[in-house]
């Protein structure tokens, strides 16, 4: 397809997710992200061919919020295994908010999986006597390949000292015998890698990478295990929109992660890794300008994953 076609079917999508943005509202329970113009919006597209499509905010750092539970599942499963990871999160839609605690408590003895807030702290404390922030740093520019990644202090702390909420959640979990290591550490890795500044085309680099299973198509060099990455992608298809999953998986069709800075992270198998940024949310915590942009993406250029059009 020409780049010309292309970058026309882009300014749609564009189009379609500005108006959705009246709609939403930037989040406000983190201080510090309620700052964020609720009026930017950012779409990268990054192909597997290392070509990259960008128009509006595309460039702006904000931080990565829960996309960060990708990166934090892709190096336990790395480094401990799929086994020992699902024994302590499951791998089920949970139908519930994402920093939710009522079905942890009452329906299930471990998170239902690693995209909602349990199943990442989770996961964090999996990590904790394993690697440091500055190595999960690192792990981050190297997927996303942006070596500028770093951590937003002023958010940092902002979520830190509104963290009541992820506490109770971590010591139900040491309650039940989920986390085993440090509580109080769990919980700063996690806020941590929430707080790591990114931009779309940061995100739209790591789904060009997963993509492609798990190899960066410019060098060669894989980064990622194929096992890792179809678990993955398989766990963003059903989980990665939080309680919305169902609907966005059946109206767009692409795997896909959220977080409530306003970041969407992308996968088009064997095609494209897509990155939006857009920090208007709707009521589950998810860009608003996301679902009509992807849709119209999805729609025209055939990317559902169950359509059998090619890119």
């Amino acid at each position: 397809m020409e780049k010309e076609k292309i970058m026309s079917i882009l300014e749609g999508a564009f189009d379609k997710g500005r108006e959705a943005i009246p709609g939403g509202a930037v989040a406000t329970y983190i201080p510090e992200l309620g700052k964020a113009d609720k009026n930017n919006l950012g779409l990268s597209i990054c192909t597997k061919y290392g070509e990259h499509y960008n128009i509006g905010d595309t460039t702006t750092r904000f931080t990565i919020q829960s996309i960060s539970k990708i990166i934090s599942l892709a190096l336990a499963l790395e480094h401990m295994g799929v086994e020992k990871v699902f024994a302590k999160v499951g791998m089920e839609p949970s139908g519930e908010a994402f920093n939710s605690l009522v079905e942890l408590d009452l329906n299930s003895n471990k998170p239902f999986n690693p995209m909602i807030n349990s199943g990442a702290l989770t996961v964090s404390s999996l990590l904790l006597p394993e690697f440091t922030f500055e190595q999960m740093t690192d792990y981050t520019r190297k997927v996303c390949l942006d070596p500028e990644i770093a951590i937003n202090e002023a958010v940092f702390q902002s979520e830190m000292s509104h963290i009541s909420r992820n506490r109770a959640i971590a010591y139900l979990l040491e309650s039940k015998g989920i986390i085993e290591t440090d509580v109080e550490g769990s919980l700063e890795l996690y806020t941590k890698m929430c707080s790591l500044n990114v931009t779309a085309e940061s995100l739209s680099n790591f789904g060009m990478i997963l993509a492609t299973g798990g190899i960066n198509p410019k060098t060669g060099e894989r980064v990622i295990s194929g096992r890792t990455v179809a678990i993955i992608k398989t766990i963003m298809l059903t989980c990665g929109m939080y309680d919305g999953s169902g609907e966005f998986a059946v109206r767009v069709g692409i795997p896909t992660k959220s977080g409530v800075g306003g970041g969407l992270l992308s996968v088009v198998d064997d095609r494209m890794g897509i990155g939006v940024y857009g920090p208007s949310l709707d009521e589950k915590g998810n860009c608003i300008a996301g679902r009509p942009l992807l849709q119209h993406l999805s729609e025209e250029l055939g990317l559902h994953i169950f359509n059998r059009s090619r890119f």
